[in-house]
């Protein structure tokens, strides 16, 4: 019987004299300690950290559809996910739906120097959209979405209310941005016939009057401003067929729009609605380098918006907090926003100036964090060159180490000892309130990125995308806390990797470039059918140019780019930026632009210090002088060689990937001076041509 069972079990036990054991014989001291005991330790059981619930099995991350083929292990099946709720199957829904749940709760936020953030609700959102989007319609725009609507301006409420505005009667936004140049500018314009362009500064509607004044610009016919425009401005408007309008003068009740014949009723669009234009300079695909003077249009429809934001693997609140300071011309910052609208969460903005986004960041407290690596990667230096003192350094080592044990478990927190302690105060310098960072538009080194996990104590999710799939397509899982890879893919979204015989990579060994398909891609290039023939295969894939690998659990790692590849005179092919991402782990460099070609049969660089370390780093080793004069002292350019030769060699760099002679340049490449991209990308061709002259040089006293 069970009982008798029991009993040989009891039997096999050693004895213990319990019946001479008694609590009464026990001191009151052990009894007050036997009480604490059991106490702590009922506390820590109740309050020990618990691991994040991973939404699958983290082994198995992703589903072979057929070999090389994969899709998220989150679906049921081989249907790809194309909206989240019934009720949003586009940008427009997504806001209408924000706008139900949250009440009419605060949704977009802005700041003036030194106040607090002021916030405008989303009932007062929705009717300043209805409103311009009204007041467009009798400026002459038509409500159907071959009707292209120019937005020229930063990240700013406006912005966002302008884009909800179109969208509330089915009008395309084509974002513009002043980084694109003149000529390109005159392209999209041109190609695009955009009549109307909405502008935040005067000096941007005085730059498109020029092309207008010039002939450049025939279709344009209309400039609205967020700002008072001077006399001089709609003087010189008139003279040239272009009306200068400023928003408080389209922005007006529906009462008046229907005295002028609008009824003021609203037209959404449908899915299959185009909803923006993006046009970018990239290299998707495998065609000749593009001319950045003429840019694509990458089509994107309400349907490719609905399915990529209904696919995050995290969950967004109405308390959530997002600070926007990425560029809204590009896809992963509207994205971000969208996300944030369909929950009912807000969106905090920058005040336009990036050297105070900082104290933006701690005066909103987000608790969403949109990124770019190299944002990453200074914060990350920054930390590392702030512990001075060699005890500091120490004590920063282990408690990362103890944290990053944490996380290895899944425990992702900001309230152990080692935060208190150490991570607190740098915790606080982003507000203290950051549940989850998202970075994206390029590869992060894994040094960094576990770092960050453990020092932020937060959530860092790392995606991988391109406008042409609308944002992301793979996207890391929440409780995956490992680095190296940009996780499964999406909902939305099957990928598979195809031959890339030239570079030695091939499917069957789960290597080679990377394609997508499903609900989220693109359309194609406006009016361009033969880049859209290079980028979309005739069975519907994305051909992206990148380089992927399949990992054994299911996730993706970033190992090569097809996009700017070249040969060496020898032969072998480079991928620069491969390298410079492994470039970017030497503490003193800041910036690194790695250069060869086919006439060349090694590489050279052009690395821009890190201002915070550089100084400290070469009077380590001896060197003094200014940031100017060490950047040209010959020994300091070896000293640095040598590091980033280690770091390479490290990183697992062949000979023929090192480069072999450096130029230290004393200032940072940015948007403003040409050498990035909005996105902080390397402008390859403008960094060539700007350094062409220290090029020449290098190549012509380097020995081979």
């Amino acid at each position: 019987t069970q009982t008798d069972s029991w009993e040989d079990v009891w039997r096999l036990l050693p004895s213990f004299p319990l019946s001479s054991f008694s609590l009464s014989s026990l001191s009151p001291c052990s009894l007050v300690g036997l009480g604490a005991l059991a106490s702590l330790t009922a506390y820590w059981l109740a309050t020990r950290p618990r691991p994040t619930r991973p939404p699958c099995d983290l082994q198995a991350q992703s589903v072979a559809v057929e070999p090389s083929c994969r899709r998220s292990a989150l679906l049921p099946d081989d249907v790809l996910l194309e909206f989240y709720y019934q009720d949003t199957r586009t940008a427009y829904d997504m806001f209408q739906r924000g706008l139900r749940v949250s009440g009419g709760g605060p949704c977009l936020g802005f700041r003036k120097p030194g106040q607090p953030y002021e916030w405008i609700a989303y009932s007062e959102v929705a009717e300043q959209a209805q409103v311009m989007g009204s007041g467009l319609l009798a400026s002459g725009c038509q409500p159907n979405p071959q009707q292209f609507v120019g937005i020229f301006a930063q990240n700013r409420p406006e912005w966002t209310i302008s884009e909800l505005a179109c969208y509330t009667y089915s009008m395309a936004v084509v974002p513009l941005y002043e980084t694109l140049g003149v000529e390109a500018m005159v392209h999209i314009l041109n190609l695009a016939e955009i009549s109307l362009v909405i502008c935040d500064r005067e000096e941007k509607a005085a730059a498109l009057l020029e092309n207008k004044e010039q002939g450049a610009t025939p279709s344009l016919s209309c400039l609205v401003l967020f700002s008072d425009a001077s006399a001089a401005l709609v003087e010189r408007g008139q003279r040239c067929g272009v009306e200068i309008l400023q928003l408080t003068q389209i922005m007006v009740g529906p009462g008046a729009q229907r005295d002028r014949g609008d009824p003021g009723e609203t037209l959404p669009p449908k899915p299959e609605d185009l909803a923006v234009v993006c046009f970018t300079s990239g290299t998707t695909g495998t065609p000749p380098p593009i001319n950045i003077l003429n840019p694509k249009g990458a089509m994107i429809t309400h349907g490719n918006i609905a399915s990529n934001t209904s696919s995050g693997s995290f969950v967004i609140g109405q308390e959530d907090v997002s600070i926007s300071y990425l560029p809204l011309a590009h896809m992963f910052e509207r994205m971000i926003q969208l996300s944030m609208f369909c929950h009912g969460a807000r969106v905090g903005f920058y005040q336009g100036d990036i050297s105070l986004l900082m104290d933006d960041i701690k005066t909103l407290k987000p608790t969403l964090f949109p990124v770019v690596p190299r944002l990453l990667n200074r914060i990350y230096d920054k930390i590392l060159g702030s512990m001075t003192s060699p005890l500091w350094r120490a004590l920063l080592r282990y408690a990362v180490r103890r944290k990053q044990a944490e996380l290895s478990s899944g425990v992702v927190r900001n309230n152990s000892f080692w935060d208190r302690l150490v991570f607190n105060r740098i915790q606080a310098g982003l507000g203290g309130n950051l549940r989850f960072i998202l970075t994206a538009s390029a590869p992060i080194s894994p040094t960094v990125l576990s770092f960050l996990r453990a020092v932020l104590g937060c959530l860092i999710f790392e995606g991988y995308g391109q406008t042409e799939c609308t944002a992301g397509c793979t996207f890391s899982m929440p409780g995956d806390w490992s680095a190296g890879h940009v996780g499964a893919p999406l909902p939305c979204a099957m990928v598979k990797l195809v031959d890339i015989p030239e570079m030695n990579y091939f499917a069957k060994n789960g290597e080679g470039e990377i394609c997508i398909r499903g609900p989220s891609v693109f359309r194609g290039y406006l009016k361009d059918p033969e880049r859209t023939q290079e980028a979309l295969d005739p069975e519907g894939w994305l051909h992206s140019g990148d380089v992927g690998q399949w990992l054994p659990n299911g996730t993706l790692r970033i190992v090569d780019r097809k996009k700017h590849i070249f040969k060496l005179s020898q032969g072998e092919y480079i991928a620069p930026e491969k390298i410079e991402n492994v470039y970017m782990r030497c503490v003193v460099v800041l910036q690194v632009f790695v250069h060869g070609d086919s006439l060349q049969s090694h590489l050279i660089g052009i690395a821009v210090p890190d201002p915070e370390v550089f100084t400290d780093w070469t009077k380590e080793r001896g060197f003094v002088g200014s940031y100017e004069e060490l950047c040209q002292n010959p020994d300091v350019q070896k000293a640095v060689l040598e590091d980033m030769t280690a770091v390479g060699k490290a990183g697992g760099l062949k000979s023929f990937e090192q480069v072999k002679a450096l130029y230290l340049h004393p200032e940072m490449f940015s948007v403003a001076n040409g050498l990035l991209t909005p996105t902080l990308k390397s402008r390859r061709v403008d960094l060539r041509r700007v350094f062409q002259e220290q090029i020449t040089r290098i190549y012509g006293t380097t020995p081979v």
